[in-house]
C-alpha cells in the first residue's frame, strides 16, 4: 500500500506546503495552515489511468439538446424573486452572504415556512439547535409545523437524507460547518469547502433539487473560503446594509438564471425580514426641504431605476491638505470631477474640504451619478439650491461634455411617478418620448453650463 503522506493547505488562500509554517508563504496570514492526508496513487494506476474508462459517456448535439423553459418556483416573496431572476430553479445552487446578524438565517426561515405550502423544503442547520430554529419561528409567528429539518454537519450523510427524502428544496446554514469524512482538515478550511461544495453542487445537478447555501464572510466583507465556491454556485447573493439603518439591500453578484447587479430591498422589523416594495421612497423619506448641496438622481440597479439623494458639502479647509471623502460613492470618481470643475468651470475649490454622501446607504458605481455629484458640489459651494422637485442623471466626460446614460426612458419615468415635474439630463437623454411624460426636460451638453443653472 502507497504511504499516506501529509501536505499543509493555507485556509485562506488555498497554498500547499509540504511543512507546516506559522505563517503562508503565499498570502502572509498567520496560524493558517491546515494538516491534510494525502493518499497517492499507485505507480500502475498512473501509467493506467485510463484502463477503467470505456469513452462511451453520451455526447450530444448542441442544436437538438431541449432548450424548455426552466420551472421556477415562487418564493412568496416578491423582492427575493426579482433578485433570483423570478423564483428558484430546479437543479440551482445559491450562495447567500452576509455579515453576522443581518437576517440571512431569518429570510432562509421564512422562506422555508412560507414555501412549504407549495412544495417540500428541507432546512439542515449546523450552527444551531432545532429548539433555536423552533425558538425562531415562534418569535417570528412562522406556521412550520410542516417544515422538514435536521441538525447535522456531515454531507456525506445530508447528502444521503437529501436522495432518500428527496425534497425539493434544501437550504444549508451554513457551508463553513460542513465536513466530508473523507478528509481530514477541520470543517470550514479550505479544503472542506471545496470539497462539501463539490458533492451538494454534483447532488443538486444530478436530483434536480434546488440548493441554497449560507456562507461566512471575513473581515474585508468578502464570503469567506475558496474563490471557486462562488465559481462553483449559479448564484451569488450577498445581503449589505450601512450597520445603522434597518434597512437591508439584497444584491446579485452572479446569477446564470438572471440579471445581474439585481438588487431586493427590505425591512428588518421584530416579525423578520419585510420586503420593500417602493425603495424609493425610503430613500427620498427626508428629501422635503431645499437645502444648498442636496440633488436627487436616478440610478439603476439591474433592471429597476431608483431614486437616491445625494448631498456634498464644500467647506473652507483649516489644514494644509484639504479632506477629499465620499461615502456610498467612488472616491477616485470624485477627484476626476473636481478637476473638471477646476478646469472647465474655472471652479477654485482646491483649498476647500469636499464631502460626498449617497444617502440612506446605498453604494453608487456607474457613471450616470456624475453630473448629480457635480450640481451638489457647485449648489455647496456658491450656497444654491435646486427646486426639491428636479431630478438629474449624466455621465460628464474628462473635457466637460455631458454624455448619455442607457436606459434614460425608464429614468425619466420613475421621476415623473414620483411627482418630480424638472430634469437636468444629457441632450443625448431628451428623445421624442419625452413629450408624453408630465416633467420639464432640461438638456445640457457641457458642464459649464451647471453654473448657470444653479
Amino acid at each position: 500500500m502507497a504511504k499516506v503522506k501529509t501536505q499543509y493547505v493555507c485556509n485562506e488562500c488555498g497554498n500547499v506546503s509540504t511543512k507546516w509554517a506559522g505563517q503562508c508563504s503565499a498570502c502572509k496570514e498567520w496560524n493558517c495552515m491546515d494538516e491534510v492526508k494525502v493518499q497517492p496513487t499507485s505507480g500502475v494506476a498512473k501509467t493506467n489511468r485510463y484502463a477503467n474508462y470505456s469513452g462511451d459517456v453520451a455526447i450530444q448535439k448542441l442544436g437538438k439538446v431541449s432548450t424548455e423553459k426552466q420551472l421556477r418556483s415562487t418564493t412568496h416573496i416578491n423582492e427575493l424573486d426579482r433578485v433570483l431572476g423570478g423564483g428558484l430553479v430546479p437543479g440551482s445552487v445559491i450562495l447567500l452572504g452576509g455579515d453576522p446578524g443581518i437576517g440571512k438565517s431569518t429570510l432562509l426561515l421564512q422562506v422555508s415556512a412560507q414555501i412549504a405550502t407549495s412544495i417540500n423544503p428541507l432546512y439542515v442547520t449546523g450552527e444551531e439547535s432545532l429548539s433555536q430554529i423552533a425558538m425562531r419561528a415562534r418569535r417570528l409567528s412562522l406556521n412550520v409545523d410542516d417544515l422538514d429539518c435536521m441538525a447535522e454537519t456531515s454531507v456525506e450523510s445530508i447528502i444521503a437524507t437529501t436522495v432518500s427524502k428527496q425534497p425539493d428544496l434544501v437550504v444549508i446554514d451554513s457551508i463553513q460547518t460542513l465536513f466530508s469524512e473523507q478528509l481530514t482538515s477541520i470543517p470550514g478550511s479550505v479544503s472542506q469547502v471545496k470539497e462539501s461544495a463539490a458533492q451538494l453542487v454534483r447532488m443538486a445537478k444530478q436530483s434536480r433539487i434546488t440548493v441554497i447555501l449560507v456562507g461566512h464572510v471575513t473581515k474585508d466583507g468578502s464570503i469567506a473560503g475558496p474563490r471557486i465556491l462562488e465559481h462553483m454556485v449559479d448564484t451569488v447573493l450577498y445581503f449589505e446594509s450601512d450597520g445603522n439603518s434597518r434597512y437591508r439591500v439584497l444584491r446579485a453578484l452572479k446569477n446564470r438564471f438572471g440579471a445581474v447587479n439585481e438588487i431586493g430591498v427590505f425591512a428588518m422589523t421584530e416579525t423578520g425580514v419585510k420586503e420593500v416594495e417602493n425603495p424609493s421612497a425610503i430613500f427620498l423619506s427626508e428629501h422635503q426641504a431645499e437645502k444648498p448641496g442636496s440633488v436627487v438622481m436616478v440610478t439603476r440597479e439591474g433592471t429597476r431605476p431608483l431614486l437616491v439623494e445625494i448631498q456634498a458639502l464644500v467647506d473652507q479647509s483649516p489644514l494644509g491638505n484639504p479632506r477629499r471623502l465620499s461615502v456610498g460613492l467612488e472616491h477616485n470618481r470624485l477627484a476626476m470631477l473636481l478637476a473638471v470643475l477646476h478646469r472647465m468651470c474655472q471652479l477654485a475649490i482646491h483649498d476647500h474640504d469636499v464631502f460626498l454622501n449617497a444617502v440612506g446607504g446605498m453604494k453608487i458605481t456607474e457613471t450616470a451619478a456624475d453630473l448629480a455629484i457635480i450640481i451638489a458640489i457647485v449648489s455647496s459651494f456658491k450656497n444654491r439650491y435646486l427646486p426639491k422637485d428636479t431630478i438629474v442623471f449624466g455621465e460628464v466626460g474628462l473635457t466637460g461634455e455631458v454624455r448619455p446614460v442607457h436606459n434614460g426612458e425608464d429614468r425619466l419615468k420613475e421621476a415623473a411617478h414620483h411627482g418630480f415635474k424638472t430634469a437636468i439630463v444629457p441632450k443625448g437623454n431628451a428623445g421624442k418620448w419625452v413629450k408624453n411624460l408630465d416633467i420639464k426636460i432640461i438638456t445640457v451638453d457641457q458642464v459649464s453650463q451647471v453654473l448657470d443653472l444653479v
